[in-house]
């Protein structure tokens, strides 16, 4: 099973009014025309050049226009993002998943600060700061669950570049045999380490062995039982009142052993939560990360997470989740269910069939809404 915390959320159904499938499009054309269809839909000219040369999406787009006319939707700034994404994606042949990922999908996961480098997000600026959205595992495509909001310099760096990558970039560094790689230093690289590390099935117990520097992006899929515990631990101490829920995840531990590691373990992790005096919004995050660079509060996290199974670790989770002990919204759902959409067959470029199949049969949108 896969973790995925998010923000309480409730359903909202959008019509997805799809533009009458031509047999002779190429899978390529096919996209792009749909994508052009959508520009218009939405009252927004696509990018030059292709609002003035040929080509699929300019198709899509004058035939939107000429079937909507001034009956369009408004092209808010996720609107905007979604469809910047889409574009970006069909230049690079990248899939990307409709069904999910909605311009309300991107909403919930916008952030004001970089979780890598730290630094408040800029928009249009030309700048290493300016948002942008990550495929965390770069052998999928953009689907919901594999993305996080990041700056344009933690992205380039970042680049291809997965869990095992980051791990080693970050110790060369550290070693002092490289001053930096990719314009990032090793605290950064250790964070790209952490990010990649939710979406990268891992044993059990080396899941119990990584310090949790970088708290789970909004709606990111967590495949390791034991980062979920981690988290949902972790983000305890970012709300009022969590004293009493820590001292009930505690009542849900099994055996003595284990209640006992994990008062150890947490009377580590929070004085050193606690030295940040009054820290709030994306201040107190980084304090959480922080704390976890300590030794001694990974030392002792281990400890106490070894003394679980990987299925215990997903038990307490959801029983704490189900007794509303959680500050986000816990959704468990199945190994195949986690990667729905990801394209890992093909590496997260766009399966030919696969395409040919949805631009038949169009279907409607679900998005998840706060």
């Amino acid at each position: 099973m896969t973790t995925e915390l998010k923000s309480p959320a409730k359903i909202e159904q959008i019509g997805f009014e799809p533009h009458p499938a031509a047999t002779t499009l190429t899978t390529h054309e096919q996209i792009g025309f749909e994508l052009g269809w959508d520009y218009a839909h939405h009252a927004v000219m696509p990018p030059a050049p292709y609002a003035q040369e040929p080509s699929a999406l300019r198709n899509g787009w004058l035939a939107g226009q000429a079937t909507f006319g001034r009956r369009t939707l408004e092209p808010t700034r996720h609107v905007r993002k979604w469809l910047q994404l889409r574009l970006n994606a069909w230049l690079r042949g990248r899939s990307v998943e409709l069904v999910q990922v909605t311009p309300h999908y991107l909403q919930q996961i916008d952030v004001t600060h970089c979780p890598i480098i730290r630094v408040a997000l800029s928009s249009a600026t030309m700048e290493g700061s300016d948002a942008s959205i990550d495929r965390v595992r770069s052998d999928a495509g953009y689907a919901a669950g594999n993305l996080a909001v990041i700056s344009t310099k933690a992205n380039h760096g970042k680049a291809a570049h997965g869990f095992r990558d980051a791990q080693r970039f970050a110790k060369l560094i550290e070693d002092g045999q490289l001053g930096g790689i990719g314009g990032l230093n090793a605290a950064q690289w250790s964070r790209v380490a952490t990010l990649c590390s939710f979406v990268e099935p891992l044993t059990h117990a080396e899941a119990c062995t990584l310090p949790l520097l970088v708290l789970p992006p909004n709606r990111l899929r967590l495949f390791n039982p034991a980062q979920a515990l981690q988290a949902f631990i972790s983000q305890q101490l970012l709300v009022a009142g969590w004293s009493h829920r820590i001292a009930r995840i505690e009542d849900l531990l099994p055996g003595k052993a284990a209640r006992r590691a994990f008062q150890t373990f947490f009377h580590a992790l929070l004085p050193r939560v606690l030295e940040a005096k009054g820290a709030e919004g994306v201040a107190a995050r980084w304090a959480i990360e922080d704390a976890w660079r300590n030794p001694l509060t990974l030392q002792r996290w281990t400890a106490f997470a070894t003394l679980l199974s990987a299925a215990q670790c997903e038990s307490v989770v959801a029983r704490a989740s189900a007794r509303k002990l959680g500050t986000t919204h816990v959704q468990q759902v199945s190994d195949d269910a986690a990667t729905d959409g990801w394209n890992l067959e093909s590496r997260g470029y766009v399966p030919h069939a696969v395409l040919r199949q949805r631009s038949a049969q169009p279907a409607r949108q679900l998005s998840l809404l706060h």
